[in-house]
């Protein structure tokens, strides 16, 4: 959603205007800000109605971060087997 509102921003400026648009939005208050209101939108919309999806939200994402953890591992085993692999058909 707020990418769709950036790319809504944007699409009518020049190029040359892009960087000074945004440019503001890159400073860590306005960061810090924009965060602190997605945050409290958050908490108005699961934690204050006890809604369930909180904990869905946090099952998934750590689904996700051990995958992502585990992802390099698992690029290295597959290659190891695939010169395994290249090697023994050489033979």
């Amino acid at each position: 959603m707020a990418l769709r509102a950036l790319f809504n921003e944007i699409k009518g400026l020049k190029v040359t205007e892009v960087p000074k648009h945004l440019k503001p939005k890159l400073t860590w208050e306005y960061i810090k800000k924009t965060t602190d209101q997605a945050v409290d939108r958050y908490i108005e919309k699961y934690i204050e109605t006890s809604s369930p999806d909180p904990l869905f939200h946090v099952c998934i994402g750590g689904m996700i971060f051990s995958y992502l953890v585990a992802l390099p591992h698992e690029r290295r085993h597959l290659e190891h087997q695939q010169q395994h692999a290249a090697a023994a058909g050489h033979h």
